[in-house]
């Protein structure tokens, strides 16, 4: 008996249930400072520019931490790596709750973002080698409804815990809540690992596993052309969205919408509700009917191609539009946006088992690059633009329009690159 047949019913859920409370806590301090933000400007005068490289201490951390990463989950597994990962989050929240300048703010949040880094990871590391492959989808997009039910948490519940403990409260429950989540993932899931590992057959399938894992490595992956074709546009399309979605979003509509800081959360809060839908629709309507192997349904590249098209337009649309109404325009970037996550289901299904850590890491790496100078570099722009004599919210657009330059080239070139996973290319 395999252990996808093994791992079901009440295992199956313990084992999802503990991965997604991480996932939902590290996507809760990825996005939390798009609430907090003009709290952080007023309380240490931050400008623009010091407001997104702190915000981008979170991606610069957590891709530095990437490519070790994927040799730990293929190493030690899952489980073991995200609990001692954790306790390194709860450390830096604690210090940014404690901090008292950029710098400490800087250090804690880089903290929390190698802390957190692993949380996506780790459970598809553990979903590729304890579900079947058909499952892979579904499960990415229950990974993310996770996700941005933590995005929900970082809007409108938030802002009211601020008016009662204030933002450096806030990081000290965080703090104590990422302890908890360690705490599951490695007493709850450890009875699970093991009898996996007891369950799988003798002789010579586990020396074959570490054979592929010690000859193929990270030089493999980036090597893979398929991997560069979907890594574009992980990095600068994806990572762009992100930028936006945590940091941006909030003081576009302040700045260029004219919205109060309470209207803000609220839009944000219906912003990531939409999208926690999207990818509920996307888990139920990916499995039947996209394909990752070419043989059945629509091909994903194709889903994934309609998907940036329709973000870029819907984009465009944000930048010259400037009415009450406009808001709504970020709803429906986010249901473009959730397609993305099938890239990273491809990319795991894409190689082998015993490389699936390295390869799901490796893409996850170039996104949060992207992410992080997409982040920064917005803000430094907005203060350039300003300095030159251009109002905050005409700064703030022609900004948001070089972002959206790039990624338009970046899907060009996507949609130029005709190449396509081979025939037995991943390790099912």
């Amino acid at each position: 008996m395999s252990f996808q047949a093994f791992l079901s019913g009440g295992l199956a859920l313990r084992v999802f249930l503990c991965f997604a409370a991480g996932y939902l806590l590290s996507y809760a301090f990825r996005a939390i400072n798009a609430v907090i933000a003009p709290a952080l400007q007023a309380d240490l005068h931050l400008s623009n520019a010091d407001l997104g490289w702190l915000s981008s201490a979170y991606f610069v951390s957590f891709a530095a931490l990437q490519l070790p990463l994927g040799i730990w989950l293929d190493k030690y597994g899952a489980r073991k790596t995200e609990t001692a990962l954790l306790m390194l989050a709860a450390a830096g929240a604690a210090i940014f709750a404690m901090g008292t300048s950029l710098t400490e703010l800087w250090i804690g949040r880089a903290l929390i973002g190698a802390g957190v880094s692993a949380c996506l990871m780790a459970p598809f590391k553990a979903f590729r080698q304890w579900y079947a492959p058909q499952r892979q989808s579904q499960l990415a997009s229950w990974m993310l409804v996770a996700g941005t039910s933590g995005a929900l948490a970082a809007t409108i519940p938030v802002a009211a815990a601020m008016t009662v403990v204030g933002w450096r409260g806030v990081f000290w429950i965080m703090a104590g809540l990422i302890l908890l989540s360690a705490a599951a993932i490695f007493f709850l899931v450890g009875p699970v690992e093991a009898k996996a590992a007891a369950m799988q057959p003798p002789g010579p399938v586990a020396p074959r596993a570490n054979a592929i894992a010690a000859a193929g490595g990270y030089g493999d992956v980036f090597g893979d052309p398929y991997f560069r074709r979907l890594a574009l546009i992980g990095a600068v399309c994806q990572g762009s969205f992100i930028a936006l979605q945590t940091l941006w979003a909030g003081p576009w509509m302040v700045t260029v919408l004219g919205m109060t800081k309470n209207q803000t959360s609220q839009i944000l809060f219906a912003f990531n509700f939409c999208m926690m839908l999207c990818y509920l629709g996307l888990s139920w309507w990916a499995p039947r009917h996209v394909s990752h192997d070419g043989k059945h349904g629509w091909p994903v590249l194709q889903v994934v191609g309609f998907g940036l098209f329709g973000s870029l337009v819907t984009q465009a649309a944000i930048l010259m539009i400037a009415a009450p109404w406009a808001w709504t325009l970020w709803i429906v970037l986010a249901l473009f946006n959730t397609v993305m996550m099938l890239c990273q289901t491809q990319i795991s299904l894409s190689f082998p088992v015993a490389l699936s850590g390295r390869a799901s890491s490796a893409y996850n790496l170039v996104v949060f690059i992207g992410a992080f100078a997409v982040q920064w570099g917005i803000g430094v722009l907005i203060d350039i633009f300003e300095a030159r004599g251009a109002s905050p919210s005409d700064a703030m657009r022609a900004g948001f329009a070089l972002c959206l330059a790039l990624q338009t080239a970046a899907f060009a070139m996507f949609a130029l690159n005709r190449t396509q996973l081979q025939p037995g290319a991943s390790g099912h």
